[in-house]
């Protein structure tokens, strides 16, 4: 018998059982029951989401001729204006070499250029082009938009809660690596309140709470 007329045979049995391909429906419950042993921890979702999350803005830069992680150097050199192959990889917490291997990348495109420091031509900055400075604005837009499919029927209670959760997390799983850098992040957004805090406070008195943070 072919492999064809055992998969019709198998689904044929599986009609007669009340279960597609040929499974019992004690079979067909198991199955539908199985999930990944973490499905239920909050990684794992974290995980997925993050997943998703990557996968959907990889989407979106491919429209720019650009692949996932050479929007973040991008987005690093328009804040910048310029920056030395150094301070760039400190700043994306990569290797040296990764780094410049983005740029030259990048350099090919024609969205960086690269110039020897001025009394010094063994420091070379890196900044962006005109060509490349219109993508940092277009990945603007881009993260934008997947921010609000992200939090689509969000209120804003939930996501100023969602950051700091996360922020939360992300400091825990820092401290726990011994990586750096987190906590200046977190100083940095202490001043955002919430909508109870704004609601007791009032509009003025969380104002002068955020501008004295």
């Amino acid at each position: 018998m072919s492999a064809a007329n055992e998969a019709l045979a198998v689904s044929a049995q599986g009609e007669a059982l009340g279960q597609p391909g040929g499974r019992s429906a004690k079979e067909g419950k198991a199955v539908k029951r199985l999930r990944p042993p973490a499905a239920k921890s909050v990684g794992w979702a974290l995980v997925q989401a993050a997943r998703l999350h990557r996968a959907r803005v990889g989407d979106r830069l491919a429209e720019l001729d650009l692949f996932a992680g050479q929007e973040q150097v991008v987005q690093a050199l328009a804040a910048a204006g310029s920056m030395t192959m150094g301070d760039l990889a400190a700043t994306l917490r990569v290797r040296p070499p990764t780094a410049s291997k983005t740029i030259s990348r990048l350099a090919a495109l024609g969205f960086v250029e690269r110039r020897a420091e001025a009394g010094d031509g063994r420091i070379v900055r890196v900044r962006l082009t005109e060509s490349g400075l219109a993508k940092a604005a277009a990945i603007e837009r881009i993260w934008d938009e997947v921010e609000a499919e992200l939090l689509e029927d969000f209120d804003n209670k939930e996501r100023r809660r969602l950051r700091k959760l996360l922020r939360r997390v992300a400091r825990n799983l820092a401290e726990a690596a011994g990586v750096s850098g987190h906590d200046e992040v977190d100083h940095e957004m202490d001043g955002e309140i919430d909508d109870e805090e704004e609601a007791l406070l009032g509009p003025i008195a969380s104002d002068a709470v955020a501008q004295s943070s």
